[in-house]
């Protein structure tokens, strides 16, 4: 991977593993980790459930657009938050400094993974279940991924290995 775009974004549905991924492939490549979803609540000073239930999830994703268009890291593994490909121009400023991997997970292990979806901070509309948002963002994180890893029935470090080797490939 060449030096201008040295950072690993990872995308994926809520549960899909990218923090989980992300912090393994850190230590992995020697890179920097940063969660997309923690810079947010620090400088919110409250959770992203919190955002939602008192501004909606408009307003989160305001918020993560901003957060993520004012991010400037190199060498590092960025885990984003789920709803960052609504935004074009702040996945065209992510992918100016790194290789962007979709952590494709089948919906029964999203199911089995993220027990209350009400609760979770997930910047959905009020109308939408985890079905209708699953078809609904897939076709965006497909449209921004360089590389797409399928994640069912691998352990956390085969995902790694995947994604090592398809960067190996891009380079």
């Amino acid at each position: 991977m060449n030096r201008k775009r040295s950072n690993i974004i990872l995308i994926g549905m809520p549960g899909a593993g990218k923090s989980t991924v992300g912090v393994i492939l850190a230590k992995q490549t020697l890179r920097g980790f940063v969660d997309t979803d923690v810079l947010i609540q620090t400088s919110q000073k409250r959770t992203l459930q919190d955002i939602v239930d008192s501004e909606g999830y408009a307003a989160l994703r305001e918020i993560e657009e901003g957060v993520l268009q004012g991010l400037s890291v190199t060498n590092c593994v960025i885990a984003t938050g789920g709803s960052a490909v609504y935004s074009d121009s702040a996945m065209a400023h992510l992918k100016e400094n790194g290789i962007v991997i979709f952590l494709d997970v089948d919906l029964p292990t999203l199911e089995s993974r993220i027990h209350d979806f009400r609760t979770r901070g997930i910047t959905k509309r009020p109308d939408q279940d985890l079905v209708d948002l699953f078809h609904e963002r897939s076709t965006l994180y497909s449209k921004f991924a360089d590389i797409t890893i399928s994640y069912v029935g691998l352990t956390q470090d085969a995902v790694c290995a995947q994604i090592l080797n398809g960067l190996r490939d891009k380079s």
